[in-house]
């Protein structure tokens, strides 16, 4: 596999890739202790990656035939003799099992790529109690953030980064250049502390989406009870009529693009008080409340809630007409109107409201998609830093105005209608468009020259109330020294 089809390494740790010490590893002898589904992944892709593969089993005739042919299958102590590197395949609770072989494992490394069924279910790591158990060798913890079947159908179906760990530079460089042969990305994490860490990452569900999950959440839950209180709860107290068959559709439709709209302006939200914040203390080096942090961290994942409430959406308005309870409708207003004799019902205003709303809505879903699109690791490494901003932020508040005019369009005149304010409460539409225009109302004001200069210079630098260093020439020639403020 080619160097750039390989993913980029994660933020903040150091890649071993390209380094030059690394040297093509491919045709030594790599050991593989154990014989579970996971040892047979590693098995094949070390083969295929060209390396020769010896496999330790307390039963190998019985396994033999679960392994490639290229792979020898032996015993345990057989395995070990015959290579300096071995991949501890089994079960922590098995690492006891290896203790008769100590003296042959001293002075080897040991790979440890184990995994908990628990967060922090141990005091110490598995590859800390490993190294505890063989003190004579060199533990390095790795490959246990890649799956069984990401060994198997090979890097580019799967995560292309392996962790990697040890107290040992060197051993931490021998597995580095055998995850490069084998496609891999591997990622430097440090010592061998750092192996706690490792081993609670392929346990974490989705870490980063449950505030903004569990956020998106709470709003349905809200914008619903208030819908079904305005659409189904007000006919029935004040007119008795049983709308409960509008919960499924229409309830629900009309709440997705509520949640969708205010999550979209809370993804520009924490910029605009982010930039509030630097203006005020004049500097961008004091750093933000916890909170504000944590917001500016999840507004990829509330993104893409909003861009996924909103494909809903768009979904559940196209089925509107197939609903059996829409055709009754048609048909009931069709006999009233044969009834009463009205030969032309068109409505110019009604209809060129409709048209409006529903073009600025395909527009805007458009913008989303792309957002949305170019979020994805694949296409945002593929764009330069200018690029991926007027994407995610200049496109992304047109994408914010245009779902405002979508918004305004739907609702039209009828914010004025005292009939539409069932028990006093207004449209939903209106509360949406709440946050919305605070946001755009603050891009509007940080556009200005005086606000948008000052924060260009706060964002570059620059400091209130520094105090600098400036040299003059005095009327003798020589030089003087002096302070001023940088905000002079």
């Amino acid at each position: 596999m080619s160097r750039g089809d390989m993913a980029k390494p994660l933020l903040g740790h150091q890649s071993i890739e390209g380094d030059p010490s690394i040297t093509p590893a491919a045709g030594r002898t790599i050991g593989v202790l154990g014989s579970g589904d996971f040892a047979r992944s590693l098995a094949i892709r070390l083969v295929c990656s060209g390396f020769k593969v010896v496999v330790g089993s307390r039963n190998p005739k019985r396994k033999a035939g679960l392994f490639p042919s290229a792979a020898e299958v032996t015993f345990q102590a057989e395995a070990v003799k015959k290579t300096d590197v071995i991949f501890v395949a089994v079960f922590r609770e098995h690492y006891s099992t290896l203790c008769d072989l100590a003296d042959v494992l001293a002075g080897k490394i040991l790979v440890d790529v184990s995994n908990n069924t628990e967060i922090n279910h141990h005091k110490e790591s598995n590859a800390e109690y490993l190294a505890s158990l063989f003190p004579a060798c060199t533990v390095v913890k790795g490959f246990n953030v890649v799956s069984a079947w990401t060994l198997q159908s090979g890097a580019r179906d799967g995560n292309k980064q392996v962790l990697i760990c040890s107290n040992n530079q060197e051993a931490k460089r021998t597995i580095a250049e055998i995850a490069q042969v084998m496609g891999f990305t591997p990622v430097d994490m440090g010592c061998m502390s750092s192996a706690r860490e490792i081993e609670n990452i392929p346990l974490r569900l989705l870490p980063a989406w449950k505030i903004p999950t569990f956020l998106a959440l709470g709003l349905f839950l809200c914008f619903f009870t208030y819908n079904l209180i305005r659409q189904v709860i007000h006919p029935y107290i004040m007119e008795q009529k049983k709308k409960l068959y509008k919960i499924p559709i229409e309830v629900v439709n009309t709440t997705l693009p509520c949640v969708s709209y205010v999550m979209l302006s809370l993804v520009y939200l924490p910029g605009v008080l982010a930039a509030c914040l630097q203006l005020y203390y004049g500097t961008k080096y004091r750093r933000f409340p916890d909170w504000l942090d944590q917001w500016l961290q999840h507004r990829k994942q509330i993104g893409l809630l909003s861009f996924f409430c909103a494909a809903l959406h768009a979904m559940y308005s196209l089925c509107l007409p197939m609903r059996r309870s829409h055709r009754y409708q048609l048909i009931e207003t069709a006999v009233k109107q044969a009834v009463e004799k009205k030969m032309n019902i068109w409505v110019e205003e009604e209809v060129w409201r409709m048209e409006i709303y529903i073009s600025v809505g395909i527009i805007a879903l458009g913008l989303l998609s792309l957002l949305a699109i170019t979020s994805l690791p694949s296409i945002a490494n593929s764009l330069n830093w200018r690029e991926f901003s007027f994407i995610q932020s200049t496109l992304g508040f047109i994408a914010l105005v245009i779902s405002t005019l979508h918004t305004l369009t739907y609702g039209w005149s009828r914010a004025f209608d005292e009939n539409q304010y069932k028990f006093y409460l207004p449209p939903t539409y209106t509360l949406t468009l709440l946050v919305p225009c605070t946001v755009i109302l603050a891009k509007i004001i940080f556009s200005l020259p005086c606000i948008h200069q000052r924060l260009l210079r706060i964002r570059r630098g620059w400091e209130k109330g520094r105090y600098v260093k400036f040299v003059l020439p005095s009327a003798t020639g020589e030089y003087s020294s002096g302070e001023t403020s940088s905000n002079v």
